[in-house]
């Protein structure tokens, strides 16, 4: 936690290192900036009312604005939520959206670490956390978060194996969020969350695994018969045995058999004769 912990503060400082580097004052822009920025506040005194209407600019809550002065990116980074002011001719602002986009993965095909061929695709959230960053260090951070997500899906995977990628899908989810999320702080943008859709798995190879799993339930089933088997006949040696401790037992089994078969309603009713009736008869 504390090796965490010291890599989330050296990011936040190197990032706010970066931010006060691309944040010049207001005396960068020079002898010649100082004379046109005034040019403009006279012109926009001059030109009032009509002046204010042009000037005065609104950002939405989840808006913020990077306002350019001669190409300069001001002093105190991004401007918004509510009101702001530019001056004519001279500043220039870029609104940026600071709520979490979520994007889609395209199905991406993967060979896995055991040659396996797979179509896996997946989703990203993320967000704008430095809107400074994302506007002055990358032309398009959408455009390249979303590529970045795709290869690092594709170099992700090559490295499990599809046991690994079917079962362990949490895990390989959370290693894209931290790759993607360290990749990508230099653009101000924070990888809230990733997610793997689904996993397609080549026709050919979907057969081979059905009839593995249908070979693996019959194996399964033949030996819990045998073992349903080997349990009736001891069951079976055991009432032998207290059935030859009591030869009355052997006619009470007789006449449940008998009891069984007349509530069947069976037109013929088979008998069995006792064997101690033709005792007496043998002797003789």
């Amino acid at each position: 936690m504390d090796n965490a912990e010291e890599k989330v503060a050296m990011r936040d400082s190197k990032r706010r290192e970066r931010q006060s580097a691309l944040e010049d004052s207001d005396n960068d822009i020079g002898l010649c900036g100082w004379l046109l920025v005034a040019l403009s506040i006279l012109l926009m005194l001059l030109t009032l009312p009509i002046s204010v209407w042009m000037c005065i600019k609104i950002v939405k809550e989840y808006e913020r604005a990077i306002i350019f002065r001669l190409g300069r990116i001001l002093r105190g980074g991004a401007k918004g939520p509510g009101l702001f002011f530019i001056l004519p001719c001279t500043d220039s602002f870029i609104n940026v959206d600071m709520r979490t986009i979520t994007f889609d993965i395209p199905p991406q095909e993967v060979l896995t670490k055991d040659s396996v061929t797979v179509s896996v695709d997946g989703v990203v959230y993320y967000r704008v956390q430095n809107a400074t960053l994302a506007v002055a260090n990358i032309t398009n951070a959408d455009a390249a978060t979303r590529l970045l997500a795709q290869t690092t899906l594709r170099n992700v995977l090559g490295t499990k194996s599809l046991a690994q990628i079917l079962s362990d899908r949490e895990e390989i989810a959370h290693s894209m969020q931290s790759t993607l999320d360290d990749a990508t702080d230099d653009w101000g943008i924070k990888v809230e969350r990733v997610e793997i859709k689904d996993v397609k798995l080549p026709v050919q190879l979907q057969r081979a695994m059905a009839a593995e799993a249908e070979a693996t339930r019959e194996a399964r089933a033949k030996v819990i018969a045998a073992e349903g088997e080997m349990n009736a006949s001891r069951a079976l040696k055991e009432a032998s045995l207290v059935i030859a401790e009591s030869p009355s037992g052997l006619q009470l089994r007789y006449l449940q058999t008998l009891s069984t078969i007349a509530a069947e309603k069976n037109s013929t009713i088979i008998f069995p004769l006792p064997m101690e009736m033709m005792q007496a008869f043998m002797k003789r």
